[in-house]
């Protein structure tokens, strides 16, 4: 005996999801109806994330698979993420791994990448092949959409994460992209140090850890419980590793080029202010979310001695 979606056990489900499950504001993509139709997907053996899930009729399930859609559901309400539960997650378009070993791609980071992108088309039009670098690039998710979608770069992506890059370079493989990439390990900015690599860079992005540790215990049980914390924990202020980014991209940066990252809630007005009293910048702008929030900070690398 198979049941369809939509049918007695579809609807007990939905219920289920709509008198308990909590999402979060930074994953607008998930709601009861979304994550029923992705979870049955799942118990049906598709591995598809929750976007793509949308767009197809889910199959029909037997007793096993129903088993399965129970088990599943049960797990999303105790606070595992959608994605994880999924293996998949959507970013740019891109249809990605995800497992607990990365950070789950959020709408913000897509905001970077989507500015970052203009720039790095920029940089493409003007002739030669742009270099392009990813810091804290967990699952690969920045490097691999600028990679597909300005074909001339040359990309790299580096972690500190060993498991990280693993997943990064699965997603590379998928995507067909495993030739377009390069991966690093090493913290932060390390992996580039050396005359080689100064004055290079065309676009650096990085979407970094930016929460506070004090702000760790406070924040729900779907982050702190499953997610890296070393993707997201920022330290004492949640500020030191934006700031060592400001202080150190210059390095990398060519005249002209431009620092593209990632900033927390009540972050931005102050970074945007540390940027542009440094004369290494001469344009700083910053890009704000739907709630006028600055999530994305930019900077251009000003003309003139590098590292000055």
């Amino acid at each position: 005996m198979t049941t369809d979606f939509g049918g007695p056990r579809c609807l007990d489900g939905l219920e289920r999801l709509r008198a308990s499950l909590q999402t979060l504001p930074d994953k607008p993509e998930e709601t009861p109806e979304s994550a029923l139709r992705a979870l049955w997907c799942r118990a049906a053996g598709l591995y598809v994330s929750v976007q793509a899930a949308q767009l197809r009729e889910p199959p029909p399930l037997d007793a096993a698979g129903l088993e399965r859609l129970d088990t599943l559901i049960a797990r999303r309400l105790a606070g595992e993420p959608l994605a994880y539960l999924l293996e998949r997650q959507r970013f740019m378009e891109l249809e990605l791994l995800a497992r607990p070993s990365a950070l789950i791609p959020r709408r913000e980071t897509e905001m970077l990448g989507e500015a970052a992108l203009e720039l790095l088309r920029q940089a493409a039009a003007a002739g030669g092949s742009p270099c392009c670098i990813d810091v804290c690039c967990g699952s690969g998710n920045l490097a691999l959409a600028m990679a597909r979608a300005v074909p001339a770069a040359r990309v790299h992506g580096a972690d500190l994460s060993a498991q990280a890059l693993d997943l990064a370079r699965e997603n590379a493989v998928q995507l067909g992209l495993e030739q377009r990439v390069h991966w690093h390990e090493g913290d932060l900015l390390a992996p580039f140090d050396g005359t080689s690599w100064a004055g290079t860079v065309d676009v650096l992005i990085s979407a970094p850890p930016y929460i506070s540790s004090a702000r760790l215990d406070t924040m729900p049980r779907e982050i702190i419980g499953f997610e890296p914390a070393m993707a997201f924990d920022g330290g004492a202020f949640g500020v030191g590793i934006l700031m060592r980014l400001l202080r150190q991209a210059p390095e990398l940066l060519r005249a002209g080029g431009w620092l593209c990252v990632e900033v927390g809630l009540g972050q931005g007005s102050a970074m945007t202010q540390l940027a542009r009293r440094d004369a290494r910048y001469d344009e700083v702008r910053a890009v704000r979310d739907d709630q006028g929030h600055e999530r994305v900070l930019l900077a251009r690398r000003a003309a003139g001695r590098q590292g000055g």
